[in-house]
């Protein structure tokens, strides 16, 4: 899941992330990518300076290009927290992602002026009439691209009291965390199979095209096989097929082509480790060719999960529709 934090200056938000970070969450700031622009600047790292260059890159970029930043740097795998979220486009872009939930990490003013005169931050305001000024600018805007983190605070999903010690706020996190539904997104067997499969076809060696297949059993991968020269024979792109190197015309001089369909292959290994096929699933990132449909039916596979449309399959298909294999097409 992805919990972002928002709040007013000196709230506890580092604090929050600090935690949250012990308990497996790895850290992503919108402020990365900020105190970088800054940096190339060469400007002071200064709250009012960060401030100014955040506003420049959401008018520049779009009001939400410092989260898609974040969102194209973060694992689909892991746990994350995500600080310095001011505007609400940002909200709105993280929370495209249906496992986000934004945590309001909340404080009253005396105490957050307290904590900013204890961490001696350049740029943090000496007096209380300096603090509420320099926080009016950040907290709303009639401009989209500034900072508005009142409307951001509107959105969250959670508020976390962080007026007492720190040990009192972990145990608000953790209260919250609790009531937290879990939305994993999660493929369904097709989906995960055929992915699988997309990522196998990434080992191909044939110049032309990159085609693999995965053979299922009872939801385990028994086999799997991608296109290429045979073993012992030189990689189609080390110059082992002499057709796919010279690109000949798609559809023409397939009797030439060195190289073995991915369906194929994973017809073979399984033959070649003693795995039986009957009744098994085979998921393949193209429609099966007439030589490997033959395969397929002779090798008691039942059913045929394809991603894209093998543009020489339609007889193909005419023949496993004939022999009792049924044919799914998903496309990722």
């Amino acid at each position: 899941m992805l919990i972002g934090l928002c709040g007013k200056n000196a709230a506890g938000k580092t604090s929050a992330a600090e935690y949250l970070q012990k308990k497996g969450f790895y850290y992503r700031s919108l402020s990365d990518a900020v105190r970088e622009e800054a940096k190339n600047r060469s400007l002071e790292d200064s709250r009012e300076n960060l401030i100014a260059v955040g506003n420049d890159l959401r008018k520049k970029f779009g009001p939400g290009i410092l989260a898609d930043r974040v969102l194209m740097s973060i694992d689909k795998d892991k746990n994350y927290v995500i600080d310095s979220i001011r505007n609400p486009s940002e909200v709105a872009a993280l929370k495209k992602r249906s496992d986000f939930f934004l945590f309001y990490i909340e404080a009253n003013d005396e105490i957050r002026f307290k904590r900013t005169q204890s961490r001696a931050r350049p740029g943090d305001p000496k007096t209380v009439q300096e603090f509420k000024k320099l926080e009016d600018k950040e907290l709303k805007s009639a401009y989209k691209n500034a900072q508005q983190i009142l409307e951001v605070i509107k959105m969250a999903d959670r508020n976390v009291d962080s007026n007492g010690p720190i040990p009192e706020l972990n145990k608000n996190i953790d209260k919250a965390l609790q009531t937290l539904p879990q939305n994993f997104d999660r493929p369904d067997w097709d989906e995960y199979f055929m992915k699988i499969a997309k990522e196998v076809a990434t080992r191909s060696n044939c110049v032309k095209r990159k085609v693999a297949a995965v053979i299922v059993k009872d939801k385990r991968i028994v086999s799997t096989g991608y296109n290429g020269t045979p073993r012992g024979v030189k990689n189609c792109n080390e110059g082992g097929c002499p057709r796919c190197n010279n690109f000949t015309d798609a559809g023409t001089k397939l009797d030439e082509c060195l190289c073995s369909h991915g369906e194929e292959n994973a017809i073979v290994q399984a033959s070649y480790h003693g795995v039986g096929l009957k009744d098994s699933i085979i998921y393949t990132t193209f429609s099966p060719c007439l030589t490997c449909s033959k395969m397929i039916i002779n090798a008691g596979i039942k059913k045929v999960v394809f991603n894209a449309d093998y543009p020489l399959g339609e007889t193909a298909k005419k023949m496993l529709e004939q022999a009792g294999v049924e044919l799914v097409q998903i496309k990722i």
